[in-house]
């Protein structure tokens, strides 16, 4: 691997250094490196790019890493996942990517996840994205996440796009059974002319099931977003979605969560707020010697912590 890797890799996975445990990385559409353990098996994909991971069942405290970089212009990378985590498995899973041009070709991502929790299984997933380089070539990334949750499983999901991907599309949709949740925790950061769509669909089909779905953005410069989510409630069960975001220079940012409750004790919560940084907020931080373009960072780095 040579240094961009390095240097994405440890951005996107906050590991400095060698992997431990359970891992796969891949760089420009290969496999450069993978280690299975005893309780986790990672396994090449037999009908198309990319890697069956099998959590075997009572699998506690174990962590997998699969992330995957693009460091040159004119690399298209495809892959496809699939992770099956049995039952009352409790495991966490980073799989953040990292795309990187210096040159005038695109460097691009798509990465298709499918999650199969099993009974009982409880998964913290962690997605970092990044786009660097100085090249004109665009720097993109398409994740598609689908996920299905047994009676009892809890997936949470904690997202980032820090800075650098001109264009990205999110596409997450998950099917719950009886008294499965899912949490989701989306950070976005746009810039220039970036843009960035985010699309959320999860389906409430046993009794006592939830959704937690809140997303946190800031756009910059002309960027611009677009947030939709929906969450359907076909049983007894609680949702709640949720859009924050931010206005800097002259982002913008169009929302629209939604609900669709399909029995009568669906209760289904949506709300959006969207708006600048107000004056008081800049100024308090002016008063303990920042600039206003200090306190600006400061105020954003905090609404996206």
């Amino acid at each position: 691997m040579n240094e961009t890797a390095n240097e994405l890799l440890k951005t996107v996975t906050d590991v400095d250094g060698d992997f431990k445990g359970a891992y796969n990385i891949r760089i420009n559409g290969a496999c450069a490196s993978r280690q299975s353990t005893e309780h986790i098996k990672l396994e090449t994909k037999p009908d198309a790019p990319g890697l069956v991971v099998t959590v075997d069942a009572d699998t506690v405290g174990e962590t997998v890493y699969v992330p995957a970089c693009v460091t040159a212009g004119g690399v298209d990378d495809l892959v496809y996942n699939d992770f099956y985590i049995g039952e009352n498995a409790d495991v966490v899973i980073v799989a953040g990517c990292g795309v990187h041009s210096d040159d005038s070709a695109d460097a691009k991502h798509n990465g298709i996840h499918r999650f199969f929790l099993r009974k009982g299984a409880k998964v913290l997933y962690k997605e970092k994205h990044i786009g660097t380089g100085k090249g004109a070539g665009a720097k993109r990334i398409n994740p598609v996440t689908d996920a299905y949750l047994d009676e009892d499983s809890v997936l949470t999901m904690d997202t980032i796009q820090l800075s650098g991907v001109d264009t990205t599309e999110r596409k997450t949709t998950a099917k719950l059974a009886e008294n499965a949740k899912i949490v989701v925790r989306e950070r976005l950061l746009t810039d220039g002319e970036e843009y960035a769509k985010t699309d959320f669909e999860v389906t409430l089909e046993g009794k006592n099931s939830g959704a937690d779905i809140v997303s946190r953005s800031v756009a910059r410069g002309n960027s611009r977003q677009e947030y939709s989510s929906l969450i359907i409630g076909k049983a007894p069960c609680i949702g709640h979605t949720e859009c924050d975001a931010i206005l800097a220079g002259n982002g913008k940012v169009y929302a629209s969560p939604s609900l669709d409750a399909e029995h009568e004790d669906a209760s289904l919560i949506h709300e959006a707020a969207i708006g600048k940084i107000a004056g008081e907020q800049i100024l308090k931080f002016r008063t303990l010697g920042l600039t206003e373009a200090e306190a600006e960072e400061k105020i954003i780095m905090g609404f996206l912590k």
